[in-house]
């Protein structure tokens, strides 16, 4: 499992052992997202990084997704 994401909404994940990635802007989510770990099954979103993503994690193989509420 990962969230990704701006800092202050994914940070307090890392406390239940996710994987955190932080991105702050829309490349930097795009750049986090070609570098999840092939075992990660679920990415928790911020609204923000959803928004960044697009439709790129509809394809089939990749993992599921999550958005938070805003």
């Amino acid at each position: 499992m990962a969230a990704l994401g701006e800092q202050v909404r994914v940070v307090g994940f890392a406390l239940a052992g996710v994987a955190v990635l932080i991105a702050e802007d829309p490349d930097a989510v795009r750049a986090a997202w070609r570098t999840l770990p092939e075992d990660v099954e679920l990415v928790i979103l911020t609204p923000a990084a959803a928004d960044a993503l697009g439709p790129e994690p509809s394809s089939d193989t990749a993992p599921l997704t999550a958005v938070m509420p805003p």
